[in-house]
Order: C-alpha cells, then structure tokens, then sequence
C-alpha cells in the first residue's frame, strides 16, 4: 500500500497522522484535567483515538520509507523528516499509554470516590508531558516533511516577489 488512487500513500496518510496525534493529546489532557471528562464518552473516544493514531503511525512511517527509496539521494532536510518520522511510534504508544492509565483511574475512581489524589495529580501530570511532547514532535516532523517537499518552492516564490 505505498500508492493510493496514484499518490503516495505517504502523502495522504500523513495528514491523518497530522490531525490525530494533536487531537488525541488535547483529549488526554482534558480526561485527565477534567474528572467529568474521564466519565463520559469523552474518554472512551480519546482511547480510539489513541489505538488508531498508534496503528496508524508505522503504516505511515513505513509509506515514507518507501518515497524515501526512491530517491537517490536524499537531501539534508529529508534525512532529517525520515530519522525524525522514526521517532514518532514512540510519542504514539505514549498516548496510547497514557490512554489506558485514563481508563485506569477512571476504575480507581468509581471504586474509591475521593481518594487516591496523588494518582489523579501524577496521571494528570503525564498525561500533560506526553500531550505536549506529542504536538511538538509531530509538529518538528512536519515541518521537516514540509521543507523537505517545498523549501526551494518557497525560496523560489519568496525571491521572485522580492519577499
């Protein structure tokens, strides 16, 4: 599957990817901020969102390496997307982590109604860490994905114009 309707699947996938990683970390962070959050069917979306972020990471990643392939040599800034797109299973699985420790104390919680603060606080805290780490990452992917595809464009448009 590294070709859909003519494109690179790498290309389509990674929008996903794009959208659901930030979208998913928002969710943890209000679960886990927000007690009624972690309640509702707002928690047990978060953790679909989570498993398909994680599967759908190295279904992307592996689309990448295959354009990676093809070229012959790959440019400073494409290396840097490719090495960069590797790292990104290990932000998905933190989500997906920090997903079953929401439904975790969601559980902890029914059974023992106002206790067990300190749990709430360090599942509030990771959930944060990875939420922030996640976007900032995906966003460092992206940004090199980006210049890898349309850096020269842009220079090229910027120096046209006289911007």
């Amino acid at each position: 599957m590294t070709v859909l309707n003519g494109l690179p699947a790498h290309a389509l996938l990674v929008h996903f990817l794009v959208v659901l990683a930030p979208l998913t970390a928002v969710l943890e962070v209000i679960c886990a901020l927000w007690p009624a959050g972690r309640r509702g069917h707002l928690l047990w979306l978060t953790v679909v969102l989570a498993v398909l972020t994680t599967v759908l990471t190295p279904v992307t990643t592996d689309a990448g390496e295959w354009l990676y392939d093809l070229r012959k040599a790959p440019s400073p800034i494409l290396r840097a997307h490719a090495e960069l797109g590797d790292t990104m299973i290990y932000f998905s699985v933190a989500l997906l982590i920090v997903a079953v420790a929401l439904v975790a104390l969601r559980f902890v919680e029914r059974r023992a109604e106002g206790r067990h603060a300190a749990v709430r606080v360090l599942v509030a805290v990771i959930a944060v860490g990875v939420g922030i780490a996640s976007i900032v990452q995906i966003y460092r992917i992206g940004d090199a994905g980006a210049q890898s595809v349309w850096g020269n464009e842009i220079a090229h448009l910027e120096g046209a114009s006289g911007g």
